[in-house]
């Protein structure tokens, strides 16, 4: 018998079947190398001949094709599963489509255009050679100086659950056996944003209640809805690192959820503990730990080659229990299809599909969504009434006189912090050193002259600079061989740079000023001690605040920034959370007017880094409202954001005032357009339990609707949500709807000022 005459090789067989004749053929080795996933920035030749890799990531376009030649040429002929980080589109391929950021996605509150997103993002991956994204993080975000909140999709369990869905459907497709289809990837479960100070990867100080009450309800519903694979968070809980917490990937996850599929660590997970978390003497105890607490795939441990089969001698573990780890790894090969079409890199589709003119139609949709109008004294937009010509340039309704703009700020020219982490120039790929293609991204600069009327001038002057970097006094790696962040010196003031920002604004009839954040000061271990501006962009801001210019903000960074006077004084101020490659084209629509604003926040603006955390859904009960030295109230609310129009609410009526939790909360609204202009409205749905047995928050979101309104179009919105969503988790940890009064609040955001509110009982 040949090896292609081998059962395991008949596509007609089960995949039970398939699976139980491979893994009858596979040596010890083979079964433990089948679950390394492996760094293919190092030697892959050693991965996948020595080592018998099931997996790879962070591979070159070079390089992935080496090693799927390497491993159809092993005994079995195992194919390679390939990971990559693909978070907002593929991140580390040239010329591929690069959406905003989980954060800027989020500020569209529009699940069906996430899904579009990962759909798009999936056609374009999986031609080159890539078939599992790490993708959705569905962290909640707690605290802003957390280097990656611009990773999530805010502070919200419901909001986060819908969007994190959207994005698995899309990624998935209809089914792996579709070769556009990719594996989809539920991270960090759990708990992993919930830090010390906003340091990456810190203890969790969380409780199994506080775990089951907001932390976890995400990941359950997509691990019931068919995410193929959870990546497991580097952080511990109550001293258990989540690898070995046997609580929450076994009883929970695999148990209570009834999940089948795949878990991998996150970067050398298994090894931390060993050399970080100093919980385990060996790789051995290490191995043991990882495997007998659920995990299957263990990212770039090596060393856990030769510590499980360790393990196993000692009898730390056992070889069935490898067994159904791999299992589980080979289950995926399988349903993708993988024994017969490898799904190598495809240079046609490639040219076809990535880069396509319909993905950058839907991305720069998408960065249209994505921005929030944060205040606005009537400044904007800057054109009453546009059209664009045929070349796309803004057309007025009616002759207008020539202006003259001042664009300033080192954001306004900025690509790659417009692209924002998990992109070309943010350093986690060597094969992109100089990051995407720079005539592929539209900065604000670009928008403006592109899209400006013909009689209009734009100025250009940077104002200010960020920071320098420079090389970690430590060395040039981490202790798990990642690159060492560099270390970040905030600039100082230009006196040259500030000059000529002022003297292009005294010389204009409106500043645009672009601050923010920049790579270096963004990503995975890479969080910040402040959330204020750095570097020379205060002084700017306050230097052009006192030309007394009309002046327009705006904010190009991953996540809330604290904000000086200056700023918060200006004529308008727009946040755009890293809005992709289109995302100047955008930002120069919005102020033109050549579009709406539609963008709601997904997480709360504070108004100094000490009020850390702040969420609109805190849990009731402490002394007093207010700090002795600053209100409690946030700068920006949760949910919140302008139109150039102005939606009222009136009329919030319940059906039924009197329920039961297996019915559901009915409720209408009335919604007019008092503007001028179209509004796209976020109808924003939230609850308050009045008395719980357990501390509870003090309103939750349940649902959210986005209705379309003409100018001075009045309709009547109809609301319903399931009573069972009117829950909390008692004090023995189990989620029940407790009877009660409640109310129902209605309204543009999550502010108490901004809601309508009706009750109902629950009985």
């Amino acid at each position: 018998m040949t090896v292609t005459d081998l059962p395991y090789l008949d596509p007609t067989l089960s995949t039970e079947d398939r699976i139980d004749d491979l893994l009858a053929r596979m040596t010890l080795p083979e079964k433990v190398g089948q679950m390394l996933q492996l760094n293919a920035m190092e030697d892959v030749r050693h991965q996948v001949e020595d080592l018998y890799a099931g997996s790879i990531l962070h591979a070159s376009p070079e390089r992935l094709t080496q090693a799927m030649d390497l491993a159809e040429g092993t005994r079995l002929r195992i194919p390679l599963l390939v990971g990559e980080d693909c978070i907002h589109g593929h991140s580390f391929f040239s010329g591929a489509t690069i959406y905003p950021s989980q954060l800027g996605m989020a500020s569209s509150w529009d699940q069906a255009l996430v899904e579009r997103i990962a759909r798009a993002s999936a056609v374009e991956i999986s031609a080159t050679g890539v078939h599992w994204t790490f993708s959705p993080v569905l962290c909640i975000t707690r605290d802003l100086r957390w280097g990656r909140v611009g990773e999530t999709f805010g502070e919200d369990p419901y909001l986060i659950g819908e969007l994190a869905s959207a994005m698995v459907r899309g990624y998935q497709g209809d089914g792996l056996d579709d070769p556009t289809a990719i594996l989809a990837c539920a991270k960090h479960f759990a708990g992993y944003s919930e830090t010390q100070g906003g340091r990456d990867a810190s203890e969790a100080d969380l409780s199994r209640r506080k775990l089951r009450s907001w932390f976890l309800p995400p990941f359950e519903r997509v691990a019931r809805e068919g995410c193929r694979t959870f990546m497991i968070g580097y952080q511990s809980i109550d001293g258990v690192p989540i690898t070995a917490n046997r609580w929450l990937l076994r009883e929970v996850l695999r148990e209570e959820w009834n999940y089948t599929g795949t878990l991998v660590t996150d970067w050398d997970n298994v090894g931390r503990m060993v050399w970080e978390q100093k919980v385990c003497a060996d790789y051995a105890e290490a191995a043991a730990s990882a495997v007998r607490a659920g995990n299957d795939l263990v990212m770039t441990t090596p060393q856990f080659f030769e510590g499980a089969q360790e393990a196993i001698g000692r009898g730390l573990l056992t070889e069935p229990e490898i067994d159904a780890a791999v299992r589980r790894i080979l289950t995926l090969k399988f349903d993708l299809g993988l024994f017969e079409n490898p799904r190598r890199p495809d240079p046609v589709r490639q040219a076809a599909v990535v880069g396509h003119a319909d993905h950058a139609a839907l991305n720069l949709e998408s960065a249209r969504r994505s921005l929030v109008l944060l205040s606005n004294d009537g400044t904007l937009p800057l054109l009453s009434e546009a059209a664009t010509d045929a070349d796309g340039r803004a057309v007025p309704a009616a002759p207008v006189t020539p202006r003259r703009i001042a664009l300033v700020g080192p954001n306004a020219d900025d690509a790659d912090a417009q692209l924002g982490d998990w992109a070309g120039a943010s350093g986690q790929a060597d094969w992109l050193a100089d990051g995407h293609p720079r005539h592929l991204t539209q900065t604000l600069l670009d928008g403006l002259r592109a899209l400006a009327p013909q009689e209009w001038t734009v100025a250009h002057a940077p104002g200010a600079r960020i920071a320098e970097f420079g090389p970690n006094p430590n060395g040039p790696l981490l202790p798990d061989g990642q690159p060492a962040p560099q270390v970040v010196v905030p600039a100082d003031p230009d006196p040259g740079l500030l000059r000529e920002a002022v003297a292009a604004a005294e010389q204009s009839d409106l500043v645009v000023a672009v601050v923010g954040d920049t790579i270096g000061l963004i990503g995975e271990s890479r969080s910040t001690a402040t959330l204020e501006l750095v570097g020379g962009q205060i002084a700017l801001l306050d230097a052009l605040a006192a030309t007394g210019k009309p002046m327009v903000v705006v904010v190009i960074s991953s996540k809330p920034m604290v904000l000086p006077a200056s700023a918060l004084g200006a004529s308008a101020l727009i946040q755009a959370f890293s809005p992709g490659m289109r995302g100047g084209q955008a930002l120069a629509e919005l102020l033109l007017g050549l579009v709406e604003p539609s963008g709601r926040l997904p997480v709360t603006v504070p108004r100094h880094v000490g009020q850390q955390p702040v969420y609109y859904n805190q849990l009731r009960g402490q002394h007093g409202d207010r700090y002795a030295d600053l209100t409690q109230e946030p700068q920006f609310a949760f949910g919140h954001g302008l139109s150039y129009t102005q939606v009222a609410y009136s009329d919030l009526r319940i059906a039924a005032s009197d329920l039961r939790p297996e019915e559901l909360v009915r409720a209408t609204v009335t919604l007019t357009n008092t503007g001028s202009r179209p509004a796209r409205e976020t109808v924003q749905v939230y609850i308050r339990d009045l008395v719980t047995s357990t501390t509870w928050a003090d309103k939750e979101l349940k649902a959210h609707y986005q209705i379309d309104l003409a100018p001075g179009q009045s309709t009547e919105l109809a609301l319903e949500f399931p009573a069972a969503e009117c829950s909390i988790v008692d004090a023995d940890g189990r989620r029940t709807v407790e009877p009660g009064d409640f109310d129902l609040l209605v309204g543009p955001s999550s502010r108490n000022a901004d809601l309508l509110t009706a009750r109902f009982h629950m009985r």
